[in-house]
């Protein structure tokens, strides 16, 4: 399905947006978009927020978040890989994290997005988990009529022209890792294979 004229489209990543809105909406502060992709969730955060940071490695799609982004003043796009992203002294209120967690070692990637966190702000991440345990493929099983007709009803738009790469961790190897790294973080099951999970740095 090609993409509205406004650049505006649906997919499973695209359902959770409105969740990480309500929190961004919650600190109408600095946010960190980890894995930009072309700029969408950062484009649709503008307006609740201080400022927007959007990262992501990859030069085509950064160059579709520029253009995406450009006439907004409050965004700052940059082509850069999580692991060696160094804001200087600068911290945010909420880090997002949208099908991109995945793409990177899991406890490097939590730390750091912990130790880029604000008293009282927030990790927010839309994620995918490989399935390994019978819960695993029992949940995925369960989620396919749902997630068909949502992407018939939203007319989903499933290649966007980002990389992808198959998850590594199962959640229960997400929970543990969030245990450790993030206590108290909450972590639930949501449809479209998708995992939500929420720290707020107490």
């Amino acid at each position: 399905m090609a993409r509205r004229p406004d650049g505006d489209y649906w997919n499973h990543n695209t359902a959770y947006h409105p969740w990480l809105i309500k929190i961004a909406t919650r600190h109408r502060g600095d946010v960190l978009d980890v894995g930009c992709g072309d700029g969408l969730l950062a484009q649709r955060l503008v307006p609740v927020s201080r400022s927007v940071t959007a990262i992501d490695p990859d030069a085509t799609v950064i160059d579709r978040a520029v253009e995406r982004l450009r006439t907004h003043p409050n965004v700052t796009v940059e082509r850069i890989d999580f692991r060696t992203y160094e804001p200087a002294e600068h911290t945010f209120d909420v880090i997002t994290f949208v099908a991109s967690l995945h793409h990177m070692d899991l406890r490097t990637a939590l730390t750091k997005a912990r130790n880029l966190l604000r008293p009282g702000g927030e990790i927010a991440v839309v994620g995918l988990s490989a399935n390994k345990t019978v819960r695993d493929w029992m949940w995925a099983l369960s989620c396919v009529p749902g997630a068909r007709i949502g992407s018939r009803l939203n007319s989903e738009t499933r290649d966007i022209g980002v990389a992808v790469a198959d998850p590594r961790e199962c959640l229960d190897d997400i929970r543990r890792a969030a245990d450790e790294i993030l206590p108290g973080a909450s972590i639930r099951r949501a449809l479209y294979y998708r995992y939500l999970l929420r720290w707020a740095n107490a």
